[in-house]
């Protein structure tokens, strides 16, 4: 049996369900999760109820954050049409700001001109702008990154034509980075017929060929490896209207050691696109003293395991190549053989550096 040492991972993109969602998720639960798959330190998405587009709401998402969090957390503040004159307070406080090109729910989705401007022209120009980009959006996120010159990160990238319009932009020198999922990389279309509602995600699983130019953009045009964490209980799932989303803090690791070891890409790498280039990207602060150890040996993911509130994974009976034993965040033993150690409020909220 060997045992890897690897870094706090970090996951840039994770939906922790407050306020308005604690039924699903909340911090101390999300956290837990977090711990579960060797993930250290985690940033939340904005599209909560009521959104994080003020800074009263970003103020009081923090503080239970703060309350609650077991792991390191950070929060993205969110574009609204409505809201945008408080892009700059919001600023202060946020990791990042979320800008939603496509699909979204409430008062999120940009699809004017003056509100993109105003995006660009008022958010501090330290801070990150990530965005939910489909298709010919992305091309509309690239234009920005180049008429602003400044950097733009593009969310959960699942398709061929978007990968490589984003690996042109790269070639030509333009401030451009972006994610996929585990969930985009190890299912496809024919898993989402398998799965029903628990296969329905945002953006929705591709074809095979999109599957297999993640893959081939894994060594180069990929920057990090995000989960989009977005769990939904079972009795929404099986509703007449099924949310899309699903869980992924928990099965993350052990999907892409899974990888590692059947040959598609380098330990090295794993830790460059789960540590190492999230860090960098956002400008998050260094955790001392922290390292998550890994038993590879192999192990089948189970729902019963979770620590997530929604209890389900689409992962459910997978074999994966390695499973988290022991993670130390600060000095702290956090999460040791299946039981997370760690306290409600143990963990540090991160207003962006």
């Amino acid at each position: 049996m060997t045992t890897l040492t690897l870094p706090g991972l970090i996951d840039v993109h994770t939906h922790l369900r407050v306020p308005g969602g604690e039924h699903k998720e909340d911090f101390a639960t999300g956290t837990a999760a977090a711990l579960a798959g060797g993930i250290t330190m985690i940033l939340g998405m904005p599209n909560t109820s009521p959104p994080l587009t003020t800074p009263s709401a970003l103020h009081t998402a923090y503080a239970l954050a703060a309350a609650d969090c077991r792991c390191d957390v950070g929060l993205f503040a969110g574009a609204s049409p409505e809201d945008v004159r408080h892009l700059p307070e919001l600023g202060e406080t946020a990791v990042a700001l979320k800008i939603y090109l496509n699909d979204t729910f409430g008062k999120l989705r940009v699809e004017d001109v003056p509100t993109l401007r105003a995006c660009f022209r008022d958010w501090p120009r330290h801070k990150l702008i990530a965005m939910h980009a489909e298709k010919q959006s992305v091309a509309v996120g690239i234009g920005l990154a180049a008429t602003y010159d400044r950097p733009v990160h593009f969310c959960h990238i699942s398709r061929r034509e978007e990968i490589e319009l984003i690996a042109d932009a790269k070639m030509r020198g333009l401030p451009v980075t972006c994610e996929v999922t585990p969930h985009h990389l190890f299912l496809d279309q024919a898993d989402a017929q398998r799965l029903g509602p628990l296969g329905d995600m945002r953006p929705i699983l591709g074809t095979p060929d999109d599957v297999a130019a993640l893959w081939e953009h894994l060594h180069d045009t990929v920057d990090c490896i995000a989960t989009d964490h977005a769990p939904h209980t079972l009795a929404e799932k099986h509703s007449a209207t099924p949310p899309p989303g699903v869980a992924g803090l928990e099965t993350s690791l052990g999907l892409m050691l899974t990888g590692v070891v059947d040959g598609r890409f380098t330990l090295d790498r794993l830790i460059t696109l789960m540590h190492a280039n999230p860090r960098r990207i956002y400008n998050l602060p260094a955790q001392p003293d922290t390292l998550v150890e890994v038993e590879m040996t192999p192990t089948h993911i189970q729902n019963e395991q979770m620590y997530s509130k929604c209890g389900w994974t689409p992962f459910h009976g997978r074999e994966v190549a390695g499973r988290v034993q022991r993670v130390i965040l600060r000095g702290q033993l956090v999460y040791e053989n299946g039981q997370v150690l760690a306290a409600a409020g143990s963990g540090k909220v991160i207003g962006g550096q």
